[in-house]
């Protein structure tokens, strides 16, 4: 008989009776009513998405009149600074314990302060001087994003919570990614009609977000009230935030999974930004915002047909084999893109049904997989990090989609780009290479790095059983490398010794051994030295080019912005390791004890004995 998964309580009401009747939840369907509640968020937060990715650039570049140097400046801080958060609220939601959950009462906070940044965002006052505007982009930018991460990380770490069956989370995430289909395509639509109702892009934008915020707060109120939390779940014992961070890091299918999304995310950022440039000066179509909006809804309407049988593919085939035929469907479409030119107007659009019919797949086998991963971590970890590894997925992906948000709009203006004429064959080159080649060869090297992921379905059933064995205080067999893992707590060594040991390398645990505890002090310092380091030369960089930016965009200030802010980012990071570093200099652990970590920290990384 199949091992059960023990819980204190159901994820939510519903499920009692069917728990009961089958013992467990290994295999239990998560029913439609909490699918539907939880997925439907995103409808407004996909629709919100959209004027940001398509619209906000160009809007503030032509129509606002803000210079281009100033707006990829602007986006590169305030991506930047969103990447910061993102670990942050990770570790927040996961260590929170209230009466209403972990992730409830942040998504309850965050949805209608970002409702309301999202709002000011795009209504920018008329007369303000370029420097003003641009200073009202950033910092409204900068709030949304903020409150944007309050919400979004509890929410997408609640997920995985709610069912450890392997193909109903993929039906649950489909459902959820449904919902972000139809939000973007009303997010692609709804702009311009609203432009045409009422008289303009300001107040267009304007009354689409107040429609789609006000939307956003109704949706994440009703998934709060709908769907309760697993006690078993938010009362555990959260773990520390670097230890943590390392431990993900130490999860080699976790490992590959993040290789494989920053590497495709290096190009994000350049279809939704440069869309309309690509519409506007390179197919040169007449009325190009009705033709964008063609052209998006379009793109997701052919996702949105297409889900369902995606989402079968999946449970027959399986997520890998899925995964890498997606793959391959949007690297032809975007190589295609880069040979189209003026006039190309509906093979453009035949590409973009093309590439769009595998839209929506992507996005619900990403969290189903991600879910898997973390089941792995559980078998080692004896933890539920949803947040925590979604957080730091987040942040390497935020922080190398950065350049793609910001360069193109560099280069543009280095080129010699002017808003509303017609654009020197350079520029239009420029667009076009842009817009088709670069995401293509980025999307072929992520495609290459997936092909070692490791976990298929009798995998992770597997993982589940040695979970359950862990639960019962027995032994389990790790079926990536078929290593022994005994329990947490039944390893040798303290649980909460080996959280903190997680604080330092394997390599400066070594150089404890051989050197003293004293070691790790100066590792750590050197280390949020260097990062500080870093940060500084980065924002140095940035001050000292700001009065460059109205007429001579340097490309080199959009690039310190990314080394100022991740270099920030690991001086927080080695900040909270050189007060372990004090502990452990100040309280020696025995030496067995730390062997007995580099021991238990090699076999979790796949590592042989040294």
């Amino acid at each position: 008989m199949e091992p059960q998964l023990a819980t204190d309580s159901p994820p939510h009401p519903e499920l009692a009776d069917v728990i009961e009747a089958r013992g467990g939840v290994h295999d239990v369907k998560v029913p439609l009513a909490i699918k539907l509640a939880y997925g439907m968020p995103n409808f407004a937060g996909a629709g919100m998405a959209i004027p940001i990715a398509i619209h906000m650039n160009i809007f503030y570049s032509d129509v606002v009149l803000v210079p281009l140097g100033y707006i990829a400046l602007a986006v590169a801080l305030a991506r930047s600074f969103d990447a910061i958060t993102d670990p942050l609220m990770g570790w927040i939601s996961d260590r929170t314990q209230t009466r209403w959950g972990r992730r409830r009462p942040w998504m309850l906070i965050g949805a209608p302060l970002a409702a309301l940044a999202f709002v000011l965002l795009f209504s920018p006052p008329e007369g303000m001087s370029q420097t003003a505007a641009a200073g009202w982009f950033t910092s409204t930018f900068v709030l949304y994003f903020l409150f944007h991460t309050v919400y979004v990380i509890p929410h997408y770490g609640l997920g995985p919570e709610l069912t450890p069956d392997y193909h109903e989370r993929s039906s649950l995430f489909a459902v959820m990614e449904g919902f972000s289909v139809l939000g973007t395509m009303c997010g692609a639509a709804v702009p311009y009609l609203f432009f045409q109702l009422y008289g303009g892009q300001r107040a267009g934008l304007t009354a689409f977000a107040i429609t789609f915020g006000t939307i956003l707060v109704v949706l994440y109120a009703w998934q709060c009230y709908r769907i309760q939390e697993r006690p078993d779940f938010y009362q555990r014992r959260p773990n520390p935030l670097v230890p943590g961070v390392r431990r993900v890091l130490r999860n080699r299918p976790a490992v590959i999974l993040l290789a494989t999304y920053v590497v495709g995310s290096i190009t994000g950022a350049i279809p939704g930004l440069m869309m309309p440039y690509f519409t506007t000066y390179v197919l040169r179509v007449e009325n190009p915002a009705a033709w964008i909006m063609i052209y998006l809804v379009s793109y997701f309407g052919s996702g949105l047909v297409t889900l369902p049988l995606w989402l079968r593919a999946a449970r027959r085939f399986g997520k890998y084999p899925i995964y890498l035929v997606t793959a391959l469907f949007g690297i032809s479409a975007s190589l295609s893109l880069f040979f189209m030119g003026e006039g190309d107007v509906w093979p453009t659009f035949a590409i973009l049904i093309w590439a769009g019919s595998v839209f929506g797949v992507r996005l619900f086998l990403g969290p189903s997989i991600q879910a898997d991963v973390i089941d792995y971590d559980e078998l080692y970890s004896g933890k539920r990090r949803e947040a925590q590894y979604g957080a730091l997925w987040s942040v390497m992906i935020k922080f190398v989609v950065i350049p793609s948000a910001a360069i193109p709009l560099a280069v543009m203006a280095q080129l010699g780009y002017q808003p509303n004429v017609e654009q020197s064959e350079a520029v239009q080159f420029a667009i076009s290479a842009i817009f088709g080649l670069a995401p293509a060869a980025f999307g072929l090297s992520s495609l290459l790095v997936f092909l070692a992921f490791p976990i298929r379905e009798h995998v992770h059933r597997a993982i589940l059983q040695g979970i359950e064995a862990h639960k019962r205080g027995e032994p389990a067999v790790d079926p990536l490398n078929g290593r022994t893992v005994p329990p947490p707590s039944e390893r040798g060594i303290d649980e909460d010794d080996g959280w903190f040991l997680d604080h330092f390398s394997q390599g400066e645990l070594r150089r404890v051994l051989r050197s003293g505890p004293g070691s790790a002090l100066r590792s750590a310092a050197l280390a949020a030295l260097g990062s500080l380091g870093l940060s500084i030369l980065g924002f140095s960089v940035v001050g000292a080019n700001l009065g460059d930016l109205h007429d001579r965009p340097a490309l080199i200030t959009t690039l310190a912005v990314v080394l100022g802010g991740f270099g920030f980012t690991a001086f927080v990071f080695h900040a909270i390791r050189i007060r372990a570093a004090y502990r452990l200099r100040q309280r020696p652990l025995p030496r067995a004890t730390l062997e007995t970590h580099l021991r238990v920290t090699r076999a979790f990384a796949g590592q042989t004995e040294s």
